[in-house]
Formats: C-alpha cells, sequence, structure tokens
C-alpha cells in the first residue's frame, strides 16, 4: 500500500476507520491480497491512538474483511469459503460430515397436512400461533426460570442471531463454546461481534473458560446445554450449577442456551440460567426430529428479551409461517410422531454407541456423547487425517472447522456414522484407525 492508498483510510474512531476501509474495499480501491499499513503506521498517520487502530483491524477481521498473517502483516481477505452444514450431494465419497437426520426416522408430513385447517392468515395477527403456543408453553416453562415469554423463529438459527442482534453492537464480545457450532460462529463473525471461546469438555462449557470470558467482556453467552455440537458433550448438574455462580455477578448478561437436540436427547435437561438472571432465552427448534426443512424453533425468554425481540418479528414481514406452525403443532401433539422421535433418539444414541466400540477396539477411545455426531480424537493433525480418509472414499468435517481460535491445528474429527450399516461402520472404523496413524 502506498502513501496515497493511506491518506485514503480516513476516521477518528475504531468504528470510523473500519468503515473508510470497508468502502474502500466495496468500491474496488482495495482488492483481496491488498496489504494494509501496520498498526503504527495508520495510527499516525490518522492522528489516532495505536489501540483505536488496533480496534478497527479486529472489527474488520471479526467480519472476515481482512486477516491477519503474522509478520506479513494484514491483508484484504478474499471470499471466504465459510464452513456450512451439510455437504454438496454431488460428491462421490461417502458423506459421514453431514450431521444431518435419517430421513427414514423424520415423521411423514402427509396425514397432518391432509387434517390442516385451512384457514386464512392475514395481516395484524399474532406472530405465534395460538395452538402452537399453548402446547409450546408446556414444553418450554418447566425448563425455565420463570414465566417465560414465548415467539417463534425460523429455525435455531434465525433465533440465535436476532437474539445476539437485539443485545450486541459491533465489536461486543459473545462468549461461545469453543469448538462450536458452524451457525454461531458464521452469525458472530458476520454481524461483526468478537468472539471468545469458551472451551468445552465431557460435562459442557467449562467454568475457568466462562469466567474468563466474561472478565474480557463479553455481553452475551451461547450455550448448548446438551448434545453440544460438535462434541455432543452435556451440562452435568455440578458443572451447570458452577456456571450459574460464575453468572450471579453478571446478571445483565444475555444467556442463551440452544437445546437444538431437545426431544431426541437421551440425557436430561440442565441449565446454566439462574432463577434470579435477568436476561436470558431458551431456543428449541424442531429441525432435528421433524426435518431440516421444518424451520421453525421456539424462543422462551424474560419480557425485556422478548419485548426486543418481538421488534424484530413483524406479523406480515418477518412472521413464521403459520401453515407451517399448525403443522409443527399437529405433528407434535399427536402421541405416534412423538413416540416415532424417540425411537429416533434411541436409533441414534444406539448406533452412535456401536461406531465408538468399533472405535475403541482399533485403540480409539472415543465417547458416545449425545447428538448425531462423534467427536474422534487423532494423533495427527485433523486436516491431514481428514485428507487420507479422502483416499479411501470417506468425507469427514476436521474439528478445524469449529474453532474460534484456529491458531493450533485441531486434533479432532467429526463423523456422523448413524446411517451405516455394521458392516460399513465396520469400514469406516478401520479407515479412521488407519489414517488416524499415517498409514
Amino acid at each position: 500500500m502506498t502513501d496515497a492508498d493511506i491518506l485514503r483510510i480516513s476516521g477518528a474512531t475504531a468504528a470510523e476507520i473500519a468503515d473508510s476501509i470497508r468502502a474502500l474495499v466495496e468500491r474496488g480501491a482495495l482488492a483481496p491480497g491488498d496489504a494494509l499499513p501496520p498498526v503504527r503506521t495508520l495510527a499516525a498517520t490518522l492522528g489516532v491512538n495505536r489501540n483505536t487502530a488496533v480496534a478497527a483491524y479486529r472489527q474488520l477481521a471479526a467480519a472476515g474483511l481482512v486477516t491477519s498473517q503474522g509478520r506479513a502483516g494484514t491483508r484484504i481477505a478474499g471470499t471466504p469459503a465459510t464452513p456450512q452444514e451439510g455437504f454438496a450431494p454431488s460428491t462421490e465419497l461417502v458423506d459421514v460430515g453431514s450431521a444431518n437426520p435419517a430421513p427414514a426416522l423424520l415423521p411423514r408430513l402427509e396425514p397432518a397436512l391432509r387434517a390442516l385447517e385451512p384457514r386464512p392468515v392475514l395481516y395484524g395477527e399474532a406472530v405465534i400461533d395460538a395452538g402452537l403456543e399453548r402446547w409450546a408453553r408446556e414444553w418450554l416453562a418447566p425448563d425455565t426460570p420463570r414465566d417465560p415469554r414465548l415467539t417463534i423463529t425460523n429455525g435455531s438459527f434465525d433465533a440465535v442471531e436476532r437474539l445476539l442482534a437485539q443485545a450486541l453492537t459491533r465489536d461486543d464480545a459473545v462468549a461461545l463454546e469453543d469448538p462450536c457450532y458452524l451457525a454461531t460462529i458464521r452469525t458472530a463473525r458476520l454481524a461483526g461481534y468478537r468472539p471468545l471461546g469458551v472451551p468445552v469438555d465431557a460435562e459442557g462449557m467449562t467454568v475457568e473458560g466462562l469466567r474468563a470470558a466474561l472478565a474480557e467482556g463479553a455481553r452475551a453467552v451461547v450455550c448448548t446445554p446438551r448434545a453440544q455440537n460438535p462434541t455432543g458433550a452435556g451440562l452435568t448438574e455440578a458443572r451447570a450449577t458452577a456456571l450459574r455462580e460464575v453468572l450471579a455477578d453478571h446478571p445483565y448478561v444475555l444467556v442463551i442456551e440452544d437445546d437444538h437436540y431437545s426431544l431426541l436427547s437421551r440425557h436430561p435437561y440442565r441449565s446454566m440460567i439462574a432463577p434470579d438472571h435477568r436476561r436470558w432465552a431458551l431456543v428449541r427448534s424442531v429441525s432435528k426430529f421433524l426435518g431440516p426443512d421444518m424451520s421453525l424453533a421456539v424462543v422462551a425468554s424474560d419480557p425485556h428479551t422478548a419485548d426486543r425481540l418481538a421488534q424484530r418479528l413483524s406479523p406480515g414481514t418477518t412472521w413464521v409461517s403459520h401453515l407451517l406452525q399448525r403443522l409443527a403443532h399437529a405433528l407434535l401433539s399427536d402421541p405416534d410422531t412423538r413416540a416415532s422421535i424417540d425411537r429416533a433418539g434411541a436409533h441414534y444414541a444406539a448406533r452412535n454407541a456401536a461406531f465408538a466400540d468399533r472405535l475403541g477396539s482399533r485403540g480409539l477411545a472415543v465417547a458416545p456423547g449425545d447428538g448425531l455426531s462423534l467427536w474422534i480424537p487423532v494423533h495427527d493433525p485433523a486436516r491431514e487425517v481428514a485428507a487420507r480418509l479422502r483416499t479411501r472414499g470417506w468425507l469427514v468435517r476436521p474439528g478445524d472447522e469449529f474453532s474460534i481460535d484456529a491458531a493450533a491445528p485441531s486434533h479432532h474429527l467429526r463423523v456422523t456414522a448413524h446411517h451405516l450399516d455394521d458392516a460399513a461402520q465396520e469400514r469406516l472404523a478401520a479407515d479412521v484407525a488407519a489414517s488416524a496413524r499415517g498409514a
């Protein structure tokens, strides 16, 4: 970057400097790969504190617009290939990284569709359908700190995005599990929030990790209380109690619990939200047990959070289809559907346990966890192991894709094997074991 280029960057605050660089990128004056000036040079040129320039670059990095390359400086990023759930169906490899539910275990929609009330819904009606609201209140209220307010969103990803948007502004810090659900990472980075990774162990989000994130100024926390994606971990009662004690000194930090696996889980729901915590939300979607195309989630929250969330859900513009809501209600209130959901949860748990046993017999100790996938430790860097598995015909997820801070290579794979029969599981277990050893 020349001196003339530096002079085109303007601003007195971090936000103004970041907006100026963003405008230069949008006009094509800065292209992917172009180097930005060192922070000392930029600060001296603009007459601002060095920390202001650092904060501007941090905002741009959080939004994915620049990358830091150590001694090579900070450069304009290209369009990133953001990892997302699910893989392209055109691959010739066997996809064991998608974390999809089994289509055969999803309930049939035709009987419920035929029985739906054909009543049209007009502008100005309530955002949440009355029948679904009554059912959902019985579902969520026992697991909330106190009488909740309910609303509806287009799935858990939409819920988390809207909840964070009503509580945070650009460059605010948010505590996320590390490793973390792909959609949550994407939400934080695209919105320009500052993600603070909280390590996850077998009992869920760690106490010291949460304490450190709050000390760094986290204004929101996103936690998966069970079936944590990608690790399969779930909060124990002891861990949930300890996390509530940490949060006791931060009653106005928004705590979002994404209980995405809910009705499929083999584990009880345990919450890190204390009865007297002021800002909280519990999100439960139906995608894992009714199907990803049933893009619907119910949000239970405190009144303040509910009011601010409602401002982002306007009848007739950003509402969730009442036809979809009535279909979900018809399915969830049907005893046969609920029984099939329970059988699906038992199937996933049994197939994951079987695959964990097959890996264990080959020297890879894996906890089955909870959820649709297994989190497999490997000796070599996960990306190398994933590449070896591709040569053997398997498509897996390296743990690096789920990392908040990818400074060090991951040594885990996320593998979805519930849809494989015994013979295919045996082949995959043998190939994972061989690839993990570098054979």
